[in-house]
């Protein structure tokens, strides 16, 4: 855990800012567009920077592209566009953009008026429909927060409207458009950014099967496969998605490394080498039984365990299990550990193709 630790405390104390040099090559992209103010800068800060969403209330105006590189799970990069910025101008080289794309993720003020962003979005559609007609356009609704339920799907559905009666106008019919109530004050931004991040995966379906088979095997009511980092899930099984079991494990994942942080602490040189020397004569990680950190807490209000288990210094497992799991403990590790096993036999072979 040490080495997802000090990665976090990095990406926390560093504030967004443009990558140096040309962008890396066969890495996919996630290009954050809208107007300006619209929260672009923000979501990108508390999603991959571990920035308080208090704390964005302070963030400047992004003056221009900024580049961010993730290093996990998979390598991709995160472009944060300007809102003053009119990339369709001719002085923009398009496939230096747009060549690598993953997503155009497309923020909306809901609570701005929305019409000009929509009409630039439909622009940008429309000009990227001859050269890129496949690429996932991302709507993300965003500054849900203290909205009512109702008003939010109002909006979502006059946005929607507003942008599939434009582009059919256009002849473009069932754009790859999708849609997302968005806010940084609660996790339907890791939802949202969870969803899109799930179609750059490919092999996405081999990772939801593993899932699915340790739900039916172990009878557990939810699993995840999160990015520990950004608390992103990459996979979940089958079942579908229960907001609060994703919100409580997600906050598990905090408390996890928080607990990591305070007892992992770095051992002096002279300590290391007494507990390596006789009787034992083997080093630590040899020592330990289980190497990845394991863990499992029980809900007092529903009497459901929720057990974590590492897979490795990037992502972690974490599952919903039923009341009275604790009976079948023995067996549901075994499975866990397959599982894992198997999750990285699938990333492995990914890597290999590459």
């Amino acid at each position: 855990m040490e080495n997802r630790l000090n990665a976090q405390k990095k990406d926390a104390a560093t504030a967004p800012g443009p990558a140096p040099g040309p962008a890396a090559k066969g890495k996919p992209r996630l290009l954050l567009m809208g107007q300006r103010r619209s929260g672009k800068s923000s979501i990108s800060s508390v999603v991959f920077h571990k920035m308080p969403p208090n704390e964005t209330l302070f963030l400047e105006s992004t003056a221009r592209i900024q580049k961010d590189s993730m290093h996990s799970f998979m390598d991709f990069q995160v472009w944060d566009f300007p809102g003053q910025v009119d990339f369709m101008d001719p002085s923009f080289d398009l496939d230096a953009i747009f060549g690598e794309i993953g997503a155009l993720i497309w923020v909306i003020d809901a609570q701005d008026d929305y019409l000009e962003a929509i009409n630039r979005l439909n622009s940008t559609i429309l000009n990227l429909q001859p050269s890129y007609p496949n690429v996932n356009i991302e709507v993300f609704i965003h500054k849900v927060d203290g909205l009512s339920d109702d008003y939010k799907l109002d909006i979502q559905r006059d946005i929607t409207q507003r942008i599939q009666d434009e582009l059919s106008d256009h002849g473009i019919e069932n754009a790859p458009i999708n849609f997302h109530l968005t806010s940084i004050y609660n996790h339907s931004i890791f939802e949202a950014f969870s969803k899109v991040i799930q179609k750059l995966i490919p092999h996405l379906p081999t990772l939801e099967a593993l899932l699915n088979n340790l739900c039916r095997a172990s009878g557990f009511e939810k699993a995840y496969l999160f990015d520990v980092l950004s608390k992103i899930y990459i996979a979940t099984d089958s079942s579908p998605v229960d907001m609060p079991s994703y919100e409580i494990c997600s906050d598990y994942i905090d408390v996890i490394v928080d607990i990591s942080e305070i007892y992992g602490w770095n051992r002096p040189a002279p300590y290391t080498e007494y507990l390596e020397g006789p009787p034992w004569n083997k080093k630590i990680e040899d020592q330990i039984a289980c190497k990845e950190a394991e863990s499992t807490i029980v809900l007092t209000d529903g009497k459901r365990p929720i057990m974590l288990r590492e897979v490795n210094k990037y992502l972690a497992l974490v599952a919903v299990m039923r009341e009275g799991s604790y009976g079948k403990m023995p067996v549901i590790v075994e499975n866990v550990g397959t599982t894992v096993e198997g999750l990285l036999r699938a990333f492995e072979i990914t890597r290999q193709r590459k």
